[in-house]
C-alpha cells in the first residue's frame, strides 16, 4: 500500500524540518502496513532555479534514505509544472538523485499529458518504478473509467511484464469539464478494476 504527499523540499532553510515531518508521519503509516510514500515536491508558480533544484534533489535523497531505514520506499510523482521546459524538473529529479533512495511513482497520464510518451519514460526510468497511478482520457479529456483511450496501456503492460517491473497499481479516476459521466463512481471503479486485471494480469 502507498500514500501520497506533497513536500516543500527546494528551500534550504526549511527542507530538513519538512523531511522530519514526513518521516514522523511515515512511522505511523508504516505501522499501519503502508510500504511506499509517493511524493510530489511542491510547485511554486514558476520554474525552480538550478540552486533550488539542487536543494530539492538532495532533500529527496535524504527523505528516501530516511524512509529506507523504516523499510519503506520513496517514489517521485509529478503533475504539469514539472513538465515545463522540456520536462526540466522531471528529468532533474531523477538525474540528480540516487536510484537506491529515490524511486518513481509513475502517473502514466500526467507523464503523457506533459509530452513524454510512456514507453520513453519507462526506457529511461522504468527500473525506478515503485508504484503506478492509472487514469485515462479520450481526445485529451479525462474518461470516466480506466479503459482504452489516449494512453496505450496494453504496451505499458507488455513492458512491465517483459522487464519485471513493480506491479503496485492504483486507479485514480478524475473528472473535468468535458468528462461525460454516465455511471456511478462505484461502477466506474469496478470497471476500472476489471480493466487492470485484464490488461495488467493482476
Amino acid at each position: 500500500m502507498s500514500l501520497y504527499t506533497g513536500a516543500r523540499l527546494h528551500e534550504a532553510a526549511t527542507a530538513e524540518a519538512t523531511i522530519g515531518k514526513v518521516l514522523a508521519a511515515a512511522k505511523v503509516c508504516q505501522q499501519a502496513g503502508f510500504v511506499t510514500i509517493d511524493c510530489n515536491p511542491d510547485p511554486i508558480g514558476r520554474e525552480k532555479t538550478d540552486e533550488e533544484l539542487k536543494t530539492q534533489t538532495a532533500s529527496l535523497d535524504n527523505l528516501g534514505a530516511g524512509l529506507g531505514e523504516l523499510g519503506m520506499k520513496l517514489g517521485i510523482h509529478n503533475h504539469t509544472p514539472e513538465m515545463a521546459n522540456h520536462a526540466r524538473e522531471f528529468h532533474y529529479n531523477f538525474d540528480h538523485t540516487s536510484p537506491d533512495k529515490v524511486g518513481f511513482c509513475f502517473d502514466v497520464h500526467w507523464v503523457w499529458k506533459g509530452g513524454i510518451m510512456p514507453l520513453d519514460a519507462l526506457k529511461q526510468y522504468g527500473k525506478r518504478v515503485v508504484s503506478w497511478h492509472l487514469r485515462q482520457s479520450r481526445n485529451g479529456v479525462w474518461w470516466e473509467d480506466l479503459d482504452t483511450g489516449d494512453v496505450d496501456y496494453a504496451e505499458v503492460a507488455d513492458y512491465i511484464r517483459g522487464n519485471h517491473l513493480s506491479r503496485h497499481f492504483m486507479v485514480e479516476l478524475a473528472l473535468e469539464g468535458g468528462t461525460q459521466v454516465t455511471r456511478s463512481a462505484i461502477e466506474n471503479h469496478r470497471r476500472s478494476r476489471e480493466f487492470v486485471r485484464r490488461v495488467f494480469g493482476v
